[in-house]
């Protein structure tokens, strides 16, 4: 397998983008994407694509559609390339839509055109890593669209996906999300489980043993700690903390909580947080929610790749193929189906 080139774009007008795309903070690192799609291909076809080999001739070449069968807002042009690419090192792909932009059913997403037997190894792979990007960035979109007219920034959690975390976290910034820490070597949040030990159920104590902590910090780490009663918020603060998060608290004392901080730490808001809830938990006044749900529940968005067949003249095969129909034709669209298993 080679290294993924650049994917090339169309001059397409940009459709109503759920953030501009100039708003997408930061790339996906290109190494980064390849570990992860060399991993899923060798995981998907070890020892090659059987199927393939044994029906495709050998130099078919191919064209294939990235299609919506439902609206929602695009993440992953960049790993549908590399994917391909991987499959196929001479493949061209063109990106009809940018990562940030909206789609409606029936949208044509992407274009590749290569060796069939390659178009076919990376499909797979490419529809569950597009699928699921865009499916989070969808989501996302939704979340940061209640909260509109608010001080709060919807955020992510680490209940991420193993292994697909880079990924997810660039799915949420592209429907218009921001990321909260990448990883435990990103910033100190202290949570309820990390008290408990500090303090050894002595609340007393919870102030002297966070400075303690906060001295032996670099200046630009970042401290959070997590909170689950109103009487804990003070002895935080004392301690000269960045953030603090109200963790499962009612609307009202989020409020409340809000007025007591007075600006002395970022307030972040996390649990019971839905898209029922998610308004009102901004209008409290907190600066960031937190939401696990943007990533470790959401359900794939129905996107399907339609392959048509280009065969040398003279084949007895020179006829137009859809994999997920076999025929000439395009399938309709069906909630319940994600592609070719």
């Amino acid at each position: 397998m080679t290294a993924p080139a650049p994917a090339t774009r169309s001059t397409r007008p940009a459709a109503s983008p759920a953030v501009a795309p100039a708003a997408v903070a930061g790339t996906l690192p290109a190494a980064a994407v390849e570990a992860v799609l060399c991993a899923a291909l060798a995981e998907d076809a070890p020892y090659g694509d059987i199927t393939s080999q044994t029906l495709i001739p050998a130099g078919t070449r191919a064209t294939a559609v990235l299609a919506a069968r439902v609206p929602g807002v695009f993440s992953g042009g960049q790993v549908f390339a590399a994917a391909m690419k991987l499959a196929d090192a001479d493949a061209v792909v063109t990106l009809l839509l940018i990562d940030g932009e909206r789609f409606d059913a029936g949208t044509p997403l992407a274009r590749v055109t290569g060796d069939a037997r390659g178009v076919l190894l990376a499909e797979r792979v490419a529809l569950n890593l597009v699928q699921r990007m865009s499916a989070i960035a969808t989501k996302t979109a939704e979340y940061v669209a209640l909260v509109a007219g608010t001080r709060a920034r919807i955020t992510d959690t680490r209940k991420t996906t193993p292994g697909l975390r880079v990924l997810e976290r660039y799915a949420v910034r592209c429907g218009g999300g921001s990321n909260h820490r990448a990883g435990l070597s990103d910033a100190v949040l202290a949570k309820d489980n990390h008290l408990a030990v500090l303090t050894g159920g002595d609340p007393a104590r919870l102030t002297a043993v966070l400075r303690e902590a906060r001295a032996r910090l670099g200046h630009t780490t970042h401290f959070e700690v997590e909170v689950d009663t109103m009487e804990q918020i003070e002895p935080v603060l004392a301690a000269g903390v960045d953030t603090i998060m109200l963790d499962n608290f009612s609307l009202m004392e989020l409020a409340d909580g809000v007025d007591l901080v007075a600006g002395r730490a970022r307030v972040e808001a996390s649990g019971n947080v839905n898209l029922g809830t998610v308004a009102s938990i901004a209008a409290t006044g907190v600066d960031v929610i937190s939401i696990g749900a943007l990533t470790h529940s959401v359900a794939a968005l129905d996107l399907g790749l339609d392959i048509e067949l280009d065969f040398e003249p003279g084949t007895d095969l020179d006829t137009d193929l859809d994999t997920d129909a076999g025929s000439g034709t395009t399938p309709q669209p069906d909630p319940g189906a994600q592609g070719t298993p």
